[in-house]
């Protein structure tokens, strides 16, 4: 989202106080932020706040002239990449269902007829769920318009329900979603990631760092880009979106097997990215081994190899796999392409502090079927999952050919 134009527009829920925050996340992703006020929005957020953060002017009044004599509604339109509308509450969606335009939120909306506008609303549940508040969505979608959330949790009356503000990080994403090409459009894809824990006894498992990051990106930057995304984990605590990947959870390395070989078959591009333990207890104890001086041997037996298992049954599938590797990268992974029957291979130096492992960025090299090998400089993981799915869309089509 690098250089987008962000205009949020904020209305008079208490949920307005997360608009700062909301604003430095998009801030964070590089975009350029304005924000406009409704009277009673600026009753929960203070625009001095806001005009520090984004260095932009807030906008409030839409009779007033901009220092340029521009008509305010007319030129943030004219200037912004989308229009967010967070908080929305029910009378900011009302207005817009029937076309009202009387404040510089609601003209906001109303001119940015050219722009996708996004809805976040936040009000008390038995409001959202009023069949005029339905019917307003509705009408709203029917038109065009993106939403998302709310949230059911604690409201600001101290009720539970439906109601609260979507996470801001998924604000985010599904701005990220709306800008998305949609190139992998009605292809299902399945992706592992995280480890495996095996069990030694009810208290203790082998396992390794994984933590599952990688993988995770995938599975988002697959759904943003409009694939249908399969998502088996091992024991991780990343979230995925509420809406377009399917999670499964696992603890080892038998179920992850089981649960990848169930979805295989009807799936399009199968990524493995778990760190799937190579070993497993032959026999995990019953009952918790007590602490003593006494040393004891603890029998492993191999798990299976579910990637190479995967290479024997593919099909129509892409198949890709991982590689964390210390040394003899290249040699290394084209081995494994040959012996898994791959059609991709993603290298990535484990040795390295600021790639592999537990951390946000990686360094990786990706070597295809055709003995293609590209590397990358030190990227975040969002960005090298991209990448990844970049390549692998240029092998399906050239497979297809």
């Amino acid at each position: 989202m690098k250089g987008k134009k962000i205009l949020i527009a904020a209305t008079g829920g208490i949920a307005a106080y997360k608009v700062p925050e909301l604003s430095r996340l998009f801030i964070k992703s590089e975009c350029e932020v304005q924000v406009a006020l409704t009277e009673n929005a600026a009753r929960f957020v203070q625009p001095l706040t806001l005009e520090t953060l984004t260095r932009h002017p807030v906008l409030m009044d839409d009779f007033a002239l901009l220092s340029n004599g521009g008509i305010p509604h007319i030129e943030a339109t004219a200037w912004c990449d989308i229009l967010i509308v967070a908080p929305a509450t029910g009378n900011i969606i009302g207005k817009t269902a029937s076309g009202i335009a009387d404040d510089i939120v609601s003209t906001l909306i109303l001119a940015a007829s050219r722009k996708p506008v996004l809805f976040a609303p936040a009000m008390n549940s038995r409001m959202y769920l009023n069949p005029v508040m339905k019917r307003n969505v509705s009408l709203l979608r029917e038109m065009g318009y993106h939403f998302i959330g709310p949230d059911e949790g604690e409201m600001a009356c101290g009720e539970e329900g439906i109601g609260r503000l979507a996470d801001l990080d998924c604000i985010v994403e599904k701005v990220k979603d709306i800008f998305t090409e949609k190139d992998l459009k009605d292809t299902t894809l399945l992706i592992s990631a995280g480890p495996t824990q095996e069990p030694i006894d009810p208290v203790r498992f082998i396992t390794n760092r994984s933590s599952g990051k990688m993988g995770y990106a995938i599975a988002h930057a697959a759904k943003r880009r409009g694939g249908r995304v399969i998502l088996v984990s091992g024991p991780t605590r990343l979230s995925v979106p509420k809406e377009g990947v399917t999670l499964i959870r696992v603890k080892t390395a038998l179920e992850m097997e089981s649960e990848i070989l169930e979805h295989f078959p009807y799936s399009d591009i199968v990524i493995m990215a778990a760190a799937v333990a190579d070993y497993r207890t032959d026999k995990p104890f019953r009952h918790k081994l007590k602490k003593s001086d006494r040393s004891f041997q603890l029998e492993l037996v191999r798990n299976p190899d579910i990637l190479q298992e995967l290479g024997t049954k593919k099909t129509h599938q892409i198949l890709v796999g991982f590689a964390a590797e210390t040394e003899k990268f290249e040699q290394n992974a084209t081995q494994k392409i040959k012996d898994k029957n791959l059609d991709l291979i993603v290298v990535n130096d484990v040795s390295l502090p600021d790639a592999g492992f537990e951390v946000d960025t990686n360094r990786i090299m990706l070597i295809d079927r055709f003995n293609k090998i590209r590397k990358f400089p030190l990227q975040s993981k969002e960005d090298a999952a991209d990448s990844i799915l970049d390549k692998i869309i240029k092998i399906r089509r050239k497979v297809a050919q």
